[in-house]
């Protein structure tokens, strides 16, 4: 009910992970629930979710290690918010410097092939 508050959309079912062991719902919301690890009467579209799910699980894992997730120094719900925020902007940033590395290597690697000379084999 909380996260159907924020996103303004009501929930119908739920994708978690095997360690998932209920939600304090009221007892008018019903969910349905798929865990992970249960493969029978899956529809294709619960697949994948799931598949989207295990996805973005080592995501989380590098935020959490990476860019200083484990735990928060900033205060109130507003310090939660904005300590998300800024790892995911630091997330995107380590994305965008990896790709901007592999593009300057790709054209260095172009910029030598043009300004090198061919190669003449010597006549004897």
């Amino acid at each position: 009910p909380a996260i159907e508050n924020s996103i303004g959309a009501n929930l119908a079912k739920i994708v978690a992970d095997a360690g998932y062991r209920g939600h304090n719902a009221p007892k008018d919301k019903t969910f349905k629930v798929h865990v992970a690890g249960y493969k029978r009467g899956l529809t294709k579209a619960v697949k994948r979710a799931l598949r989207r799910r295990s996805a973005v699980e080592p995501v989380i894992g590098h935020l959490k290690s990476d860019h200083r997730m484990g735990r928060n120094f900033l205060a109130f719900s507003q310090g939660d918010a904005n300590n998300a925020v800024l790892a995911a902007v630091g997330y995107n940033f380590s994305l965008l410097l990896n790709w901007l590395r592999l593009l300057c290597a790709l054209f260095l690697a172009m910029l030598t092939t043009a300004l090198t000379p061919p190669l003449r084999p010597r006549s004897a």
